[in-house]
């Protein structure tokens, strides 16, 4: 097929710089938000705008899912919707989009799969022990029930770039546990180029697991990452509690991409010339 419209259901810290990613190949992009003060920023960017509230009763706007493949990024909001109130906003995004178009991307979360001490791929089938992946997993099974969509999961791990420095949530903590555990974590960078790869091959129908290759420990890496943004170093516990590690069959098998992060260590060495990318 011929992708010319792509459509983002949730144009924030991915959907926005994804969009003009997208944008700068060439697409046209239809990108919602739930903002109407968002709606100048993306039409200034060159996206068609849509304001859509999931949560309020109000029609959604036919036109947006007219598209050739839609994105769906909104995952939900933590510790304030169960897994039916979330499923109920994907049904009605399901039934909106439903003759509009027929290819669809479910952003999800390696979130999915609880803390079994084990390792991970596609082919694994999660068991999810909280009620963030429990929802999740139920969002990605909702869409077997339309089989009009040809839908692809793409499950992101742990988010960090821009915006994002995770060393804030352990700087200067004492006694911090699970200090040997392996870290799952995704760059905004690959994020994006990632999704691109998917468009560009047309690989769709798969599940994708977008992790950096590169596992080292929550010790290892919180504690350097800390350093190179001048962060108080943490002291973690030398423990291995719980603990998972994803990794990605698909990604190179099918899609055959490679991630810019192969290294975290390596990766960290380009943030210590621009310390101003840990201030979000």
């Amino acid at each position: 097929m011929e992708i010319k419209t792509i459509s983002i259901l949730g144009c924030g810290w991915f959907g926005l710089p994804f969009a003009k990613a997208l944008l700068a190949k060439g697409y046209r992009v239809k990108g919602s938000t739930t903002s109407m003060d968002k709606l100048e920023q993306l039409k200034a960017e060159g996206i068609e705008p849509y304001q859509i509230n999931l949560n309020e009763d109000a029609d959604l706007p036919a036109s947006f899912f007219e598209t050739d493949v839609l994105f769906v990024n909104v995952p939900p909001r933590a510790k304030a919707e169960n897994a039916q109130n979330y499923a109920q906003k994907l049904t009605k995004i399901a039934n909106a989009a439903l003759g509009k178009t027929s290819q669809l991307v479910f952003i999800s979360s390696t979130g999915v799969f609880e803390d079994g001490n084990f390792e991970v791929d596609e082919n694994t089938l999660p068991n999810p022990t909280n009620d963030a992946g429990r929802a999740l997993l139920e969002a990605e099974k909702l869409w077997e029930n339309y089989p009009q969509f040809s839908t692809t999961i793409m499950r992101f791990a742990g988010l960090i770039g821009p915006g994002r420095n995770l060393a804030k949530f352990f700087a200067g903590r004492a006694d911090v546990s699970n200090g040997k555990a392996p870290i799952n974590l995704i760059t905004l960078d690959d994020c994006i180029g990632l999704c691109l790869r998917l468009l560009a091959t047309e690989q769709f129908s798969e599940i994708y697991h977008g992790v950096a290759p590169h596992h080292p420990t929550r010790a290892a890496f919180y504690t350097q990452l800390c350093d190179v943004s001048g962060m108080e170093k943490p002291l973690f516990k030398d423990e291995l509690l719980d603990w998972k590690q994803i990794n990605s069959v698909n990604v190179s098998d099918k899609l055959g991409y490679n991630f810019e992060v192969q290294n975290w260590f390596k990766w960290m060495e380009t943030l210590s010339f621009n310390p101003s990318w840990g201030s979000g």
